[in-house]
């Protein structure tokens, strides 16, 4: 018989494919004008992450009716649910929908993603690609598995120029963004990113690429992708070095495939000269 902290994580997982299937999967492709609504300057939502949201909310208190869920379109709705995240509280970190604006564009990838916390520590994540089905899990201290089999991202020390990834360029500062464009000359490949960090992650996690760098750091973004990369062997920090937080508001994230990977791009694209 599986423990109960593994039937949880097959549970939360049936949970967000249950909610891709009836409220995501439906509208790809098959938005009305009425479906998409800009909550903030640049930034749309759709009926898909509400809906989304409202599926994964319902499901997540009925497996912990003692727990509290942040998520994204709560967030939008009302700020002061964030308020949740900070305590010893179980909380779940919900993006119902990362991607969105690929979502509404007729585009992939999107990614459903929750984050398990509790006492400020983040113990379980889950990225879902709805398209290709494919799960990513974590449990602090158990690894990280695509359905169900390992996943490690690489050990080796690779050289700069052997050493591919993104920088999500869009929120990043006049002075950091001339910093990384004066660097790119030295490092392998440095992409413009797929406007989905659950993808970057699972990218990360699966070596198809060495690092990511972000900017924004919205914590339904970042927690589950963070824990699912350092279970798999990665590191992420904070630009400055510091350790990574969910409930810090800080900007800045670096996300590397390992410790020496993650010297490499910071010493390359992010040391002030």
């Amino acid at each position: 018989m599986a423990d109960p902290e593994s039937l949880l994580v097959e549970e939360v997982g049936a949970l967000l494919r249950r909610a891709a299937a009836d409220a995501i999967l439906p509208m790809f492709r098959h938005l009305a004008d009425a479906d998409v609504a800009e909550k903030a300057p640049g930034e749309v939502v759709t009926v898909a992450d509400q809906r989304a949201e409202e599926i994964i909310t319902a499901g997540l208190r009925q497996l912990r009716p003692d727990s509290e869920v942040v998520g994204e379109e709560g967030v939008a709705a009302d700020p002061a649910v964030l308020d949740r995240l900070v305590g010893p509280a179980e909380v779940w970190l919900v993006d119902p929908l990362d991607g969105t604006a690929n979502f509404a564009a007729g585009r992939e990838p999107f990614a459903v993603m929750a984050a398990r916390r509790r006492s400020g520590r983040t113990e379980a994540a889950w990225i879902l690609d709805p398209m290709a089905d494919r799960l990513l899990v974590a449990r602090a201290g158990d690894g990280a598995y695509r359905d169900g089999e390992p996943v490690r991202t690489t050990g080796e020390p690779l050289a700069a120029e052997s050493l591919r990834g993104v920088v999500a360029t869009r929120f990043l500062p006049p002075e950091l963004r001339a910093r990384v464009a004066a660097g790119e000359g030295r490092i392998g490949a440095v992409l413009p990113g797929q406007h989905c960090a659950g993808q970057e992650y699972a990218d990360l996690v699966e070596n198809r690429q060495h690092f990511a760098i972000f900017w924004r750091t919205l914590p339904w973004d970042h927690a589950p992708g963070a824990l699912l990369v350092e279970a798999a062997g990665g590191v992420v920090r904070r630009l400055d070095g510091t350790a990574y937080d969910p409930a810090d508001t800080r900007a800045g994230l670096l996300v590397a495939a390992n410790e020496s990977i993650w010297e490499t791009v910071h010493a390359t694209l992010l040391a002030t000269p």
